[in-house]
């Protein structure tokens, strides 16, 4: 079997988790706006406890269809079409949440908000969250405003962009503690995309403000 066959098209920040075993075998995980599950091949195959929820059914419906080959133990329910910032699990029910290029189509910043919140509501005290998104950080002076902290990027799209205030500010908010420092990837005059890597403390009572 070749690693493509094993990992899917993970993305490779992800990958450097699992490889520092932050992502680790019996951990329950959900995948926040999985889409067509490009991250959670290894995930299925290798038995752990995958949850993901995405607002379009046809995602759902092709993680379903992958989860009955490669996971057939898990219940279908467990991949269900539901928005981000209306999570319907429990509190402090996972031990990591995935979010890939997933929080940058925010419609503004209280959605944004309310789209961390809901994560890091059900993220069990000593758990970790995972987000890749887009972001201005070192490409600031050529993105073009548009209002509620949406921007045009170079490459045409249209975002919901953070910078490093803004992303220490929330950490802050949360009472979460970066596992990781910022890293950004600048991908030539187009956009850039940063990875922000959080732990819930054990004893964080924090929790971010609307």
């Amino acid at each position: 079997m070749d690693l493509a066959s094993i990992f899917g098209n993970i993305d490779i920040y992800l990958f450097d988790q699992l490889l520092r075993g932050r992502i680790a075998p019996g951990m329950r995980l959900l995948d926040a706006g999985c889409g067509g599950g490009r991250n959670l091949v290894f995930l299925l195959r290798e038995g752990y406890d995958v949850h993901a929820v995405d607002e379009d059914p046809r995602a759902i419906a092709s993680v379903r269809e992958m989860a009955a080959a490669l996971a057939p133990r898990l219940p279908p329910t467990q991949f269900r079409v539901e928005p981000i910032e209306r999570l319907s699990d429990p509190d402090r029910c996972f031990d990591a949440i995935l979010s890939n290029a997933v929080l940058h189509f925010a419609a503004d910043g209280a959605q944004f908000d309310a789209m961390v919140r809901s994560m890091w509501r059900v993220l069990r005290p000593g758990g970790m969250l995972f987000c890749r998104l887009a972001s201005s950080i070192g490409m600031a002076d050529a993105m073009a405003p548009l209002g509620h902290g949406r921007y045009l990027l170079p490459d045409g799209s249209e975002r919901y962009l953070v910078d490093q205030a803004r992303l220490l500010a929330v950490t802050a908010a949360l009472g979460g503690t970066l596992l990781d420092p910022l890293k950004t990837t600048l991908v030539q005059d187009q956009r850039c995309m940063t990875t922000w890597v959080l732990g819930k403390p054990v004893a964080s009572a924090r929790r971010l403000q609307p």
